[in-house]
């Protein structure tokens, strides 16, 4: 009945991780809008695009800690 990449235990034990990475991805689109911003301002700092960049890793932080958690856990 349950399919191979099905691991519930992995997906409760992920969930405060997860809920953390999603304040963490809170702060990540705060910074994106602030970088886009400073983009449109002064489009030739590139470190202004580098921090567009890592924001965006931010805000992929939950989806990358649940993925994780469940890979971990064997069954």
């Amino acid at each position: 009945m349950c399919c191979e990449d099905c691991r519930p235990l992995g997906f409760l034990l992920g969930l405060p991780f997860a809920f953390l990475s999603l304040l963490v991805s809170i702060v990540g689109v705060l910074v994106w809008i602030v970088g886009l911003l400073l983009t449109c301002i002064c489009p030739c700092c590139l470190c202004v695009t580098l921090i567009v960049e890592a924001a965006l890793v931010l805000i992929k932080a939950p989806i990358h800690v649940m993925e994780w958690f469940t890979s971990q856990i064997p069954c």
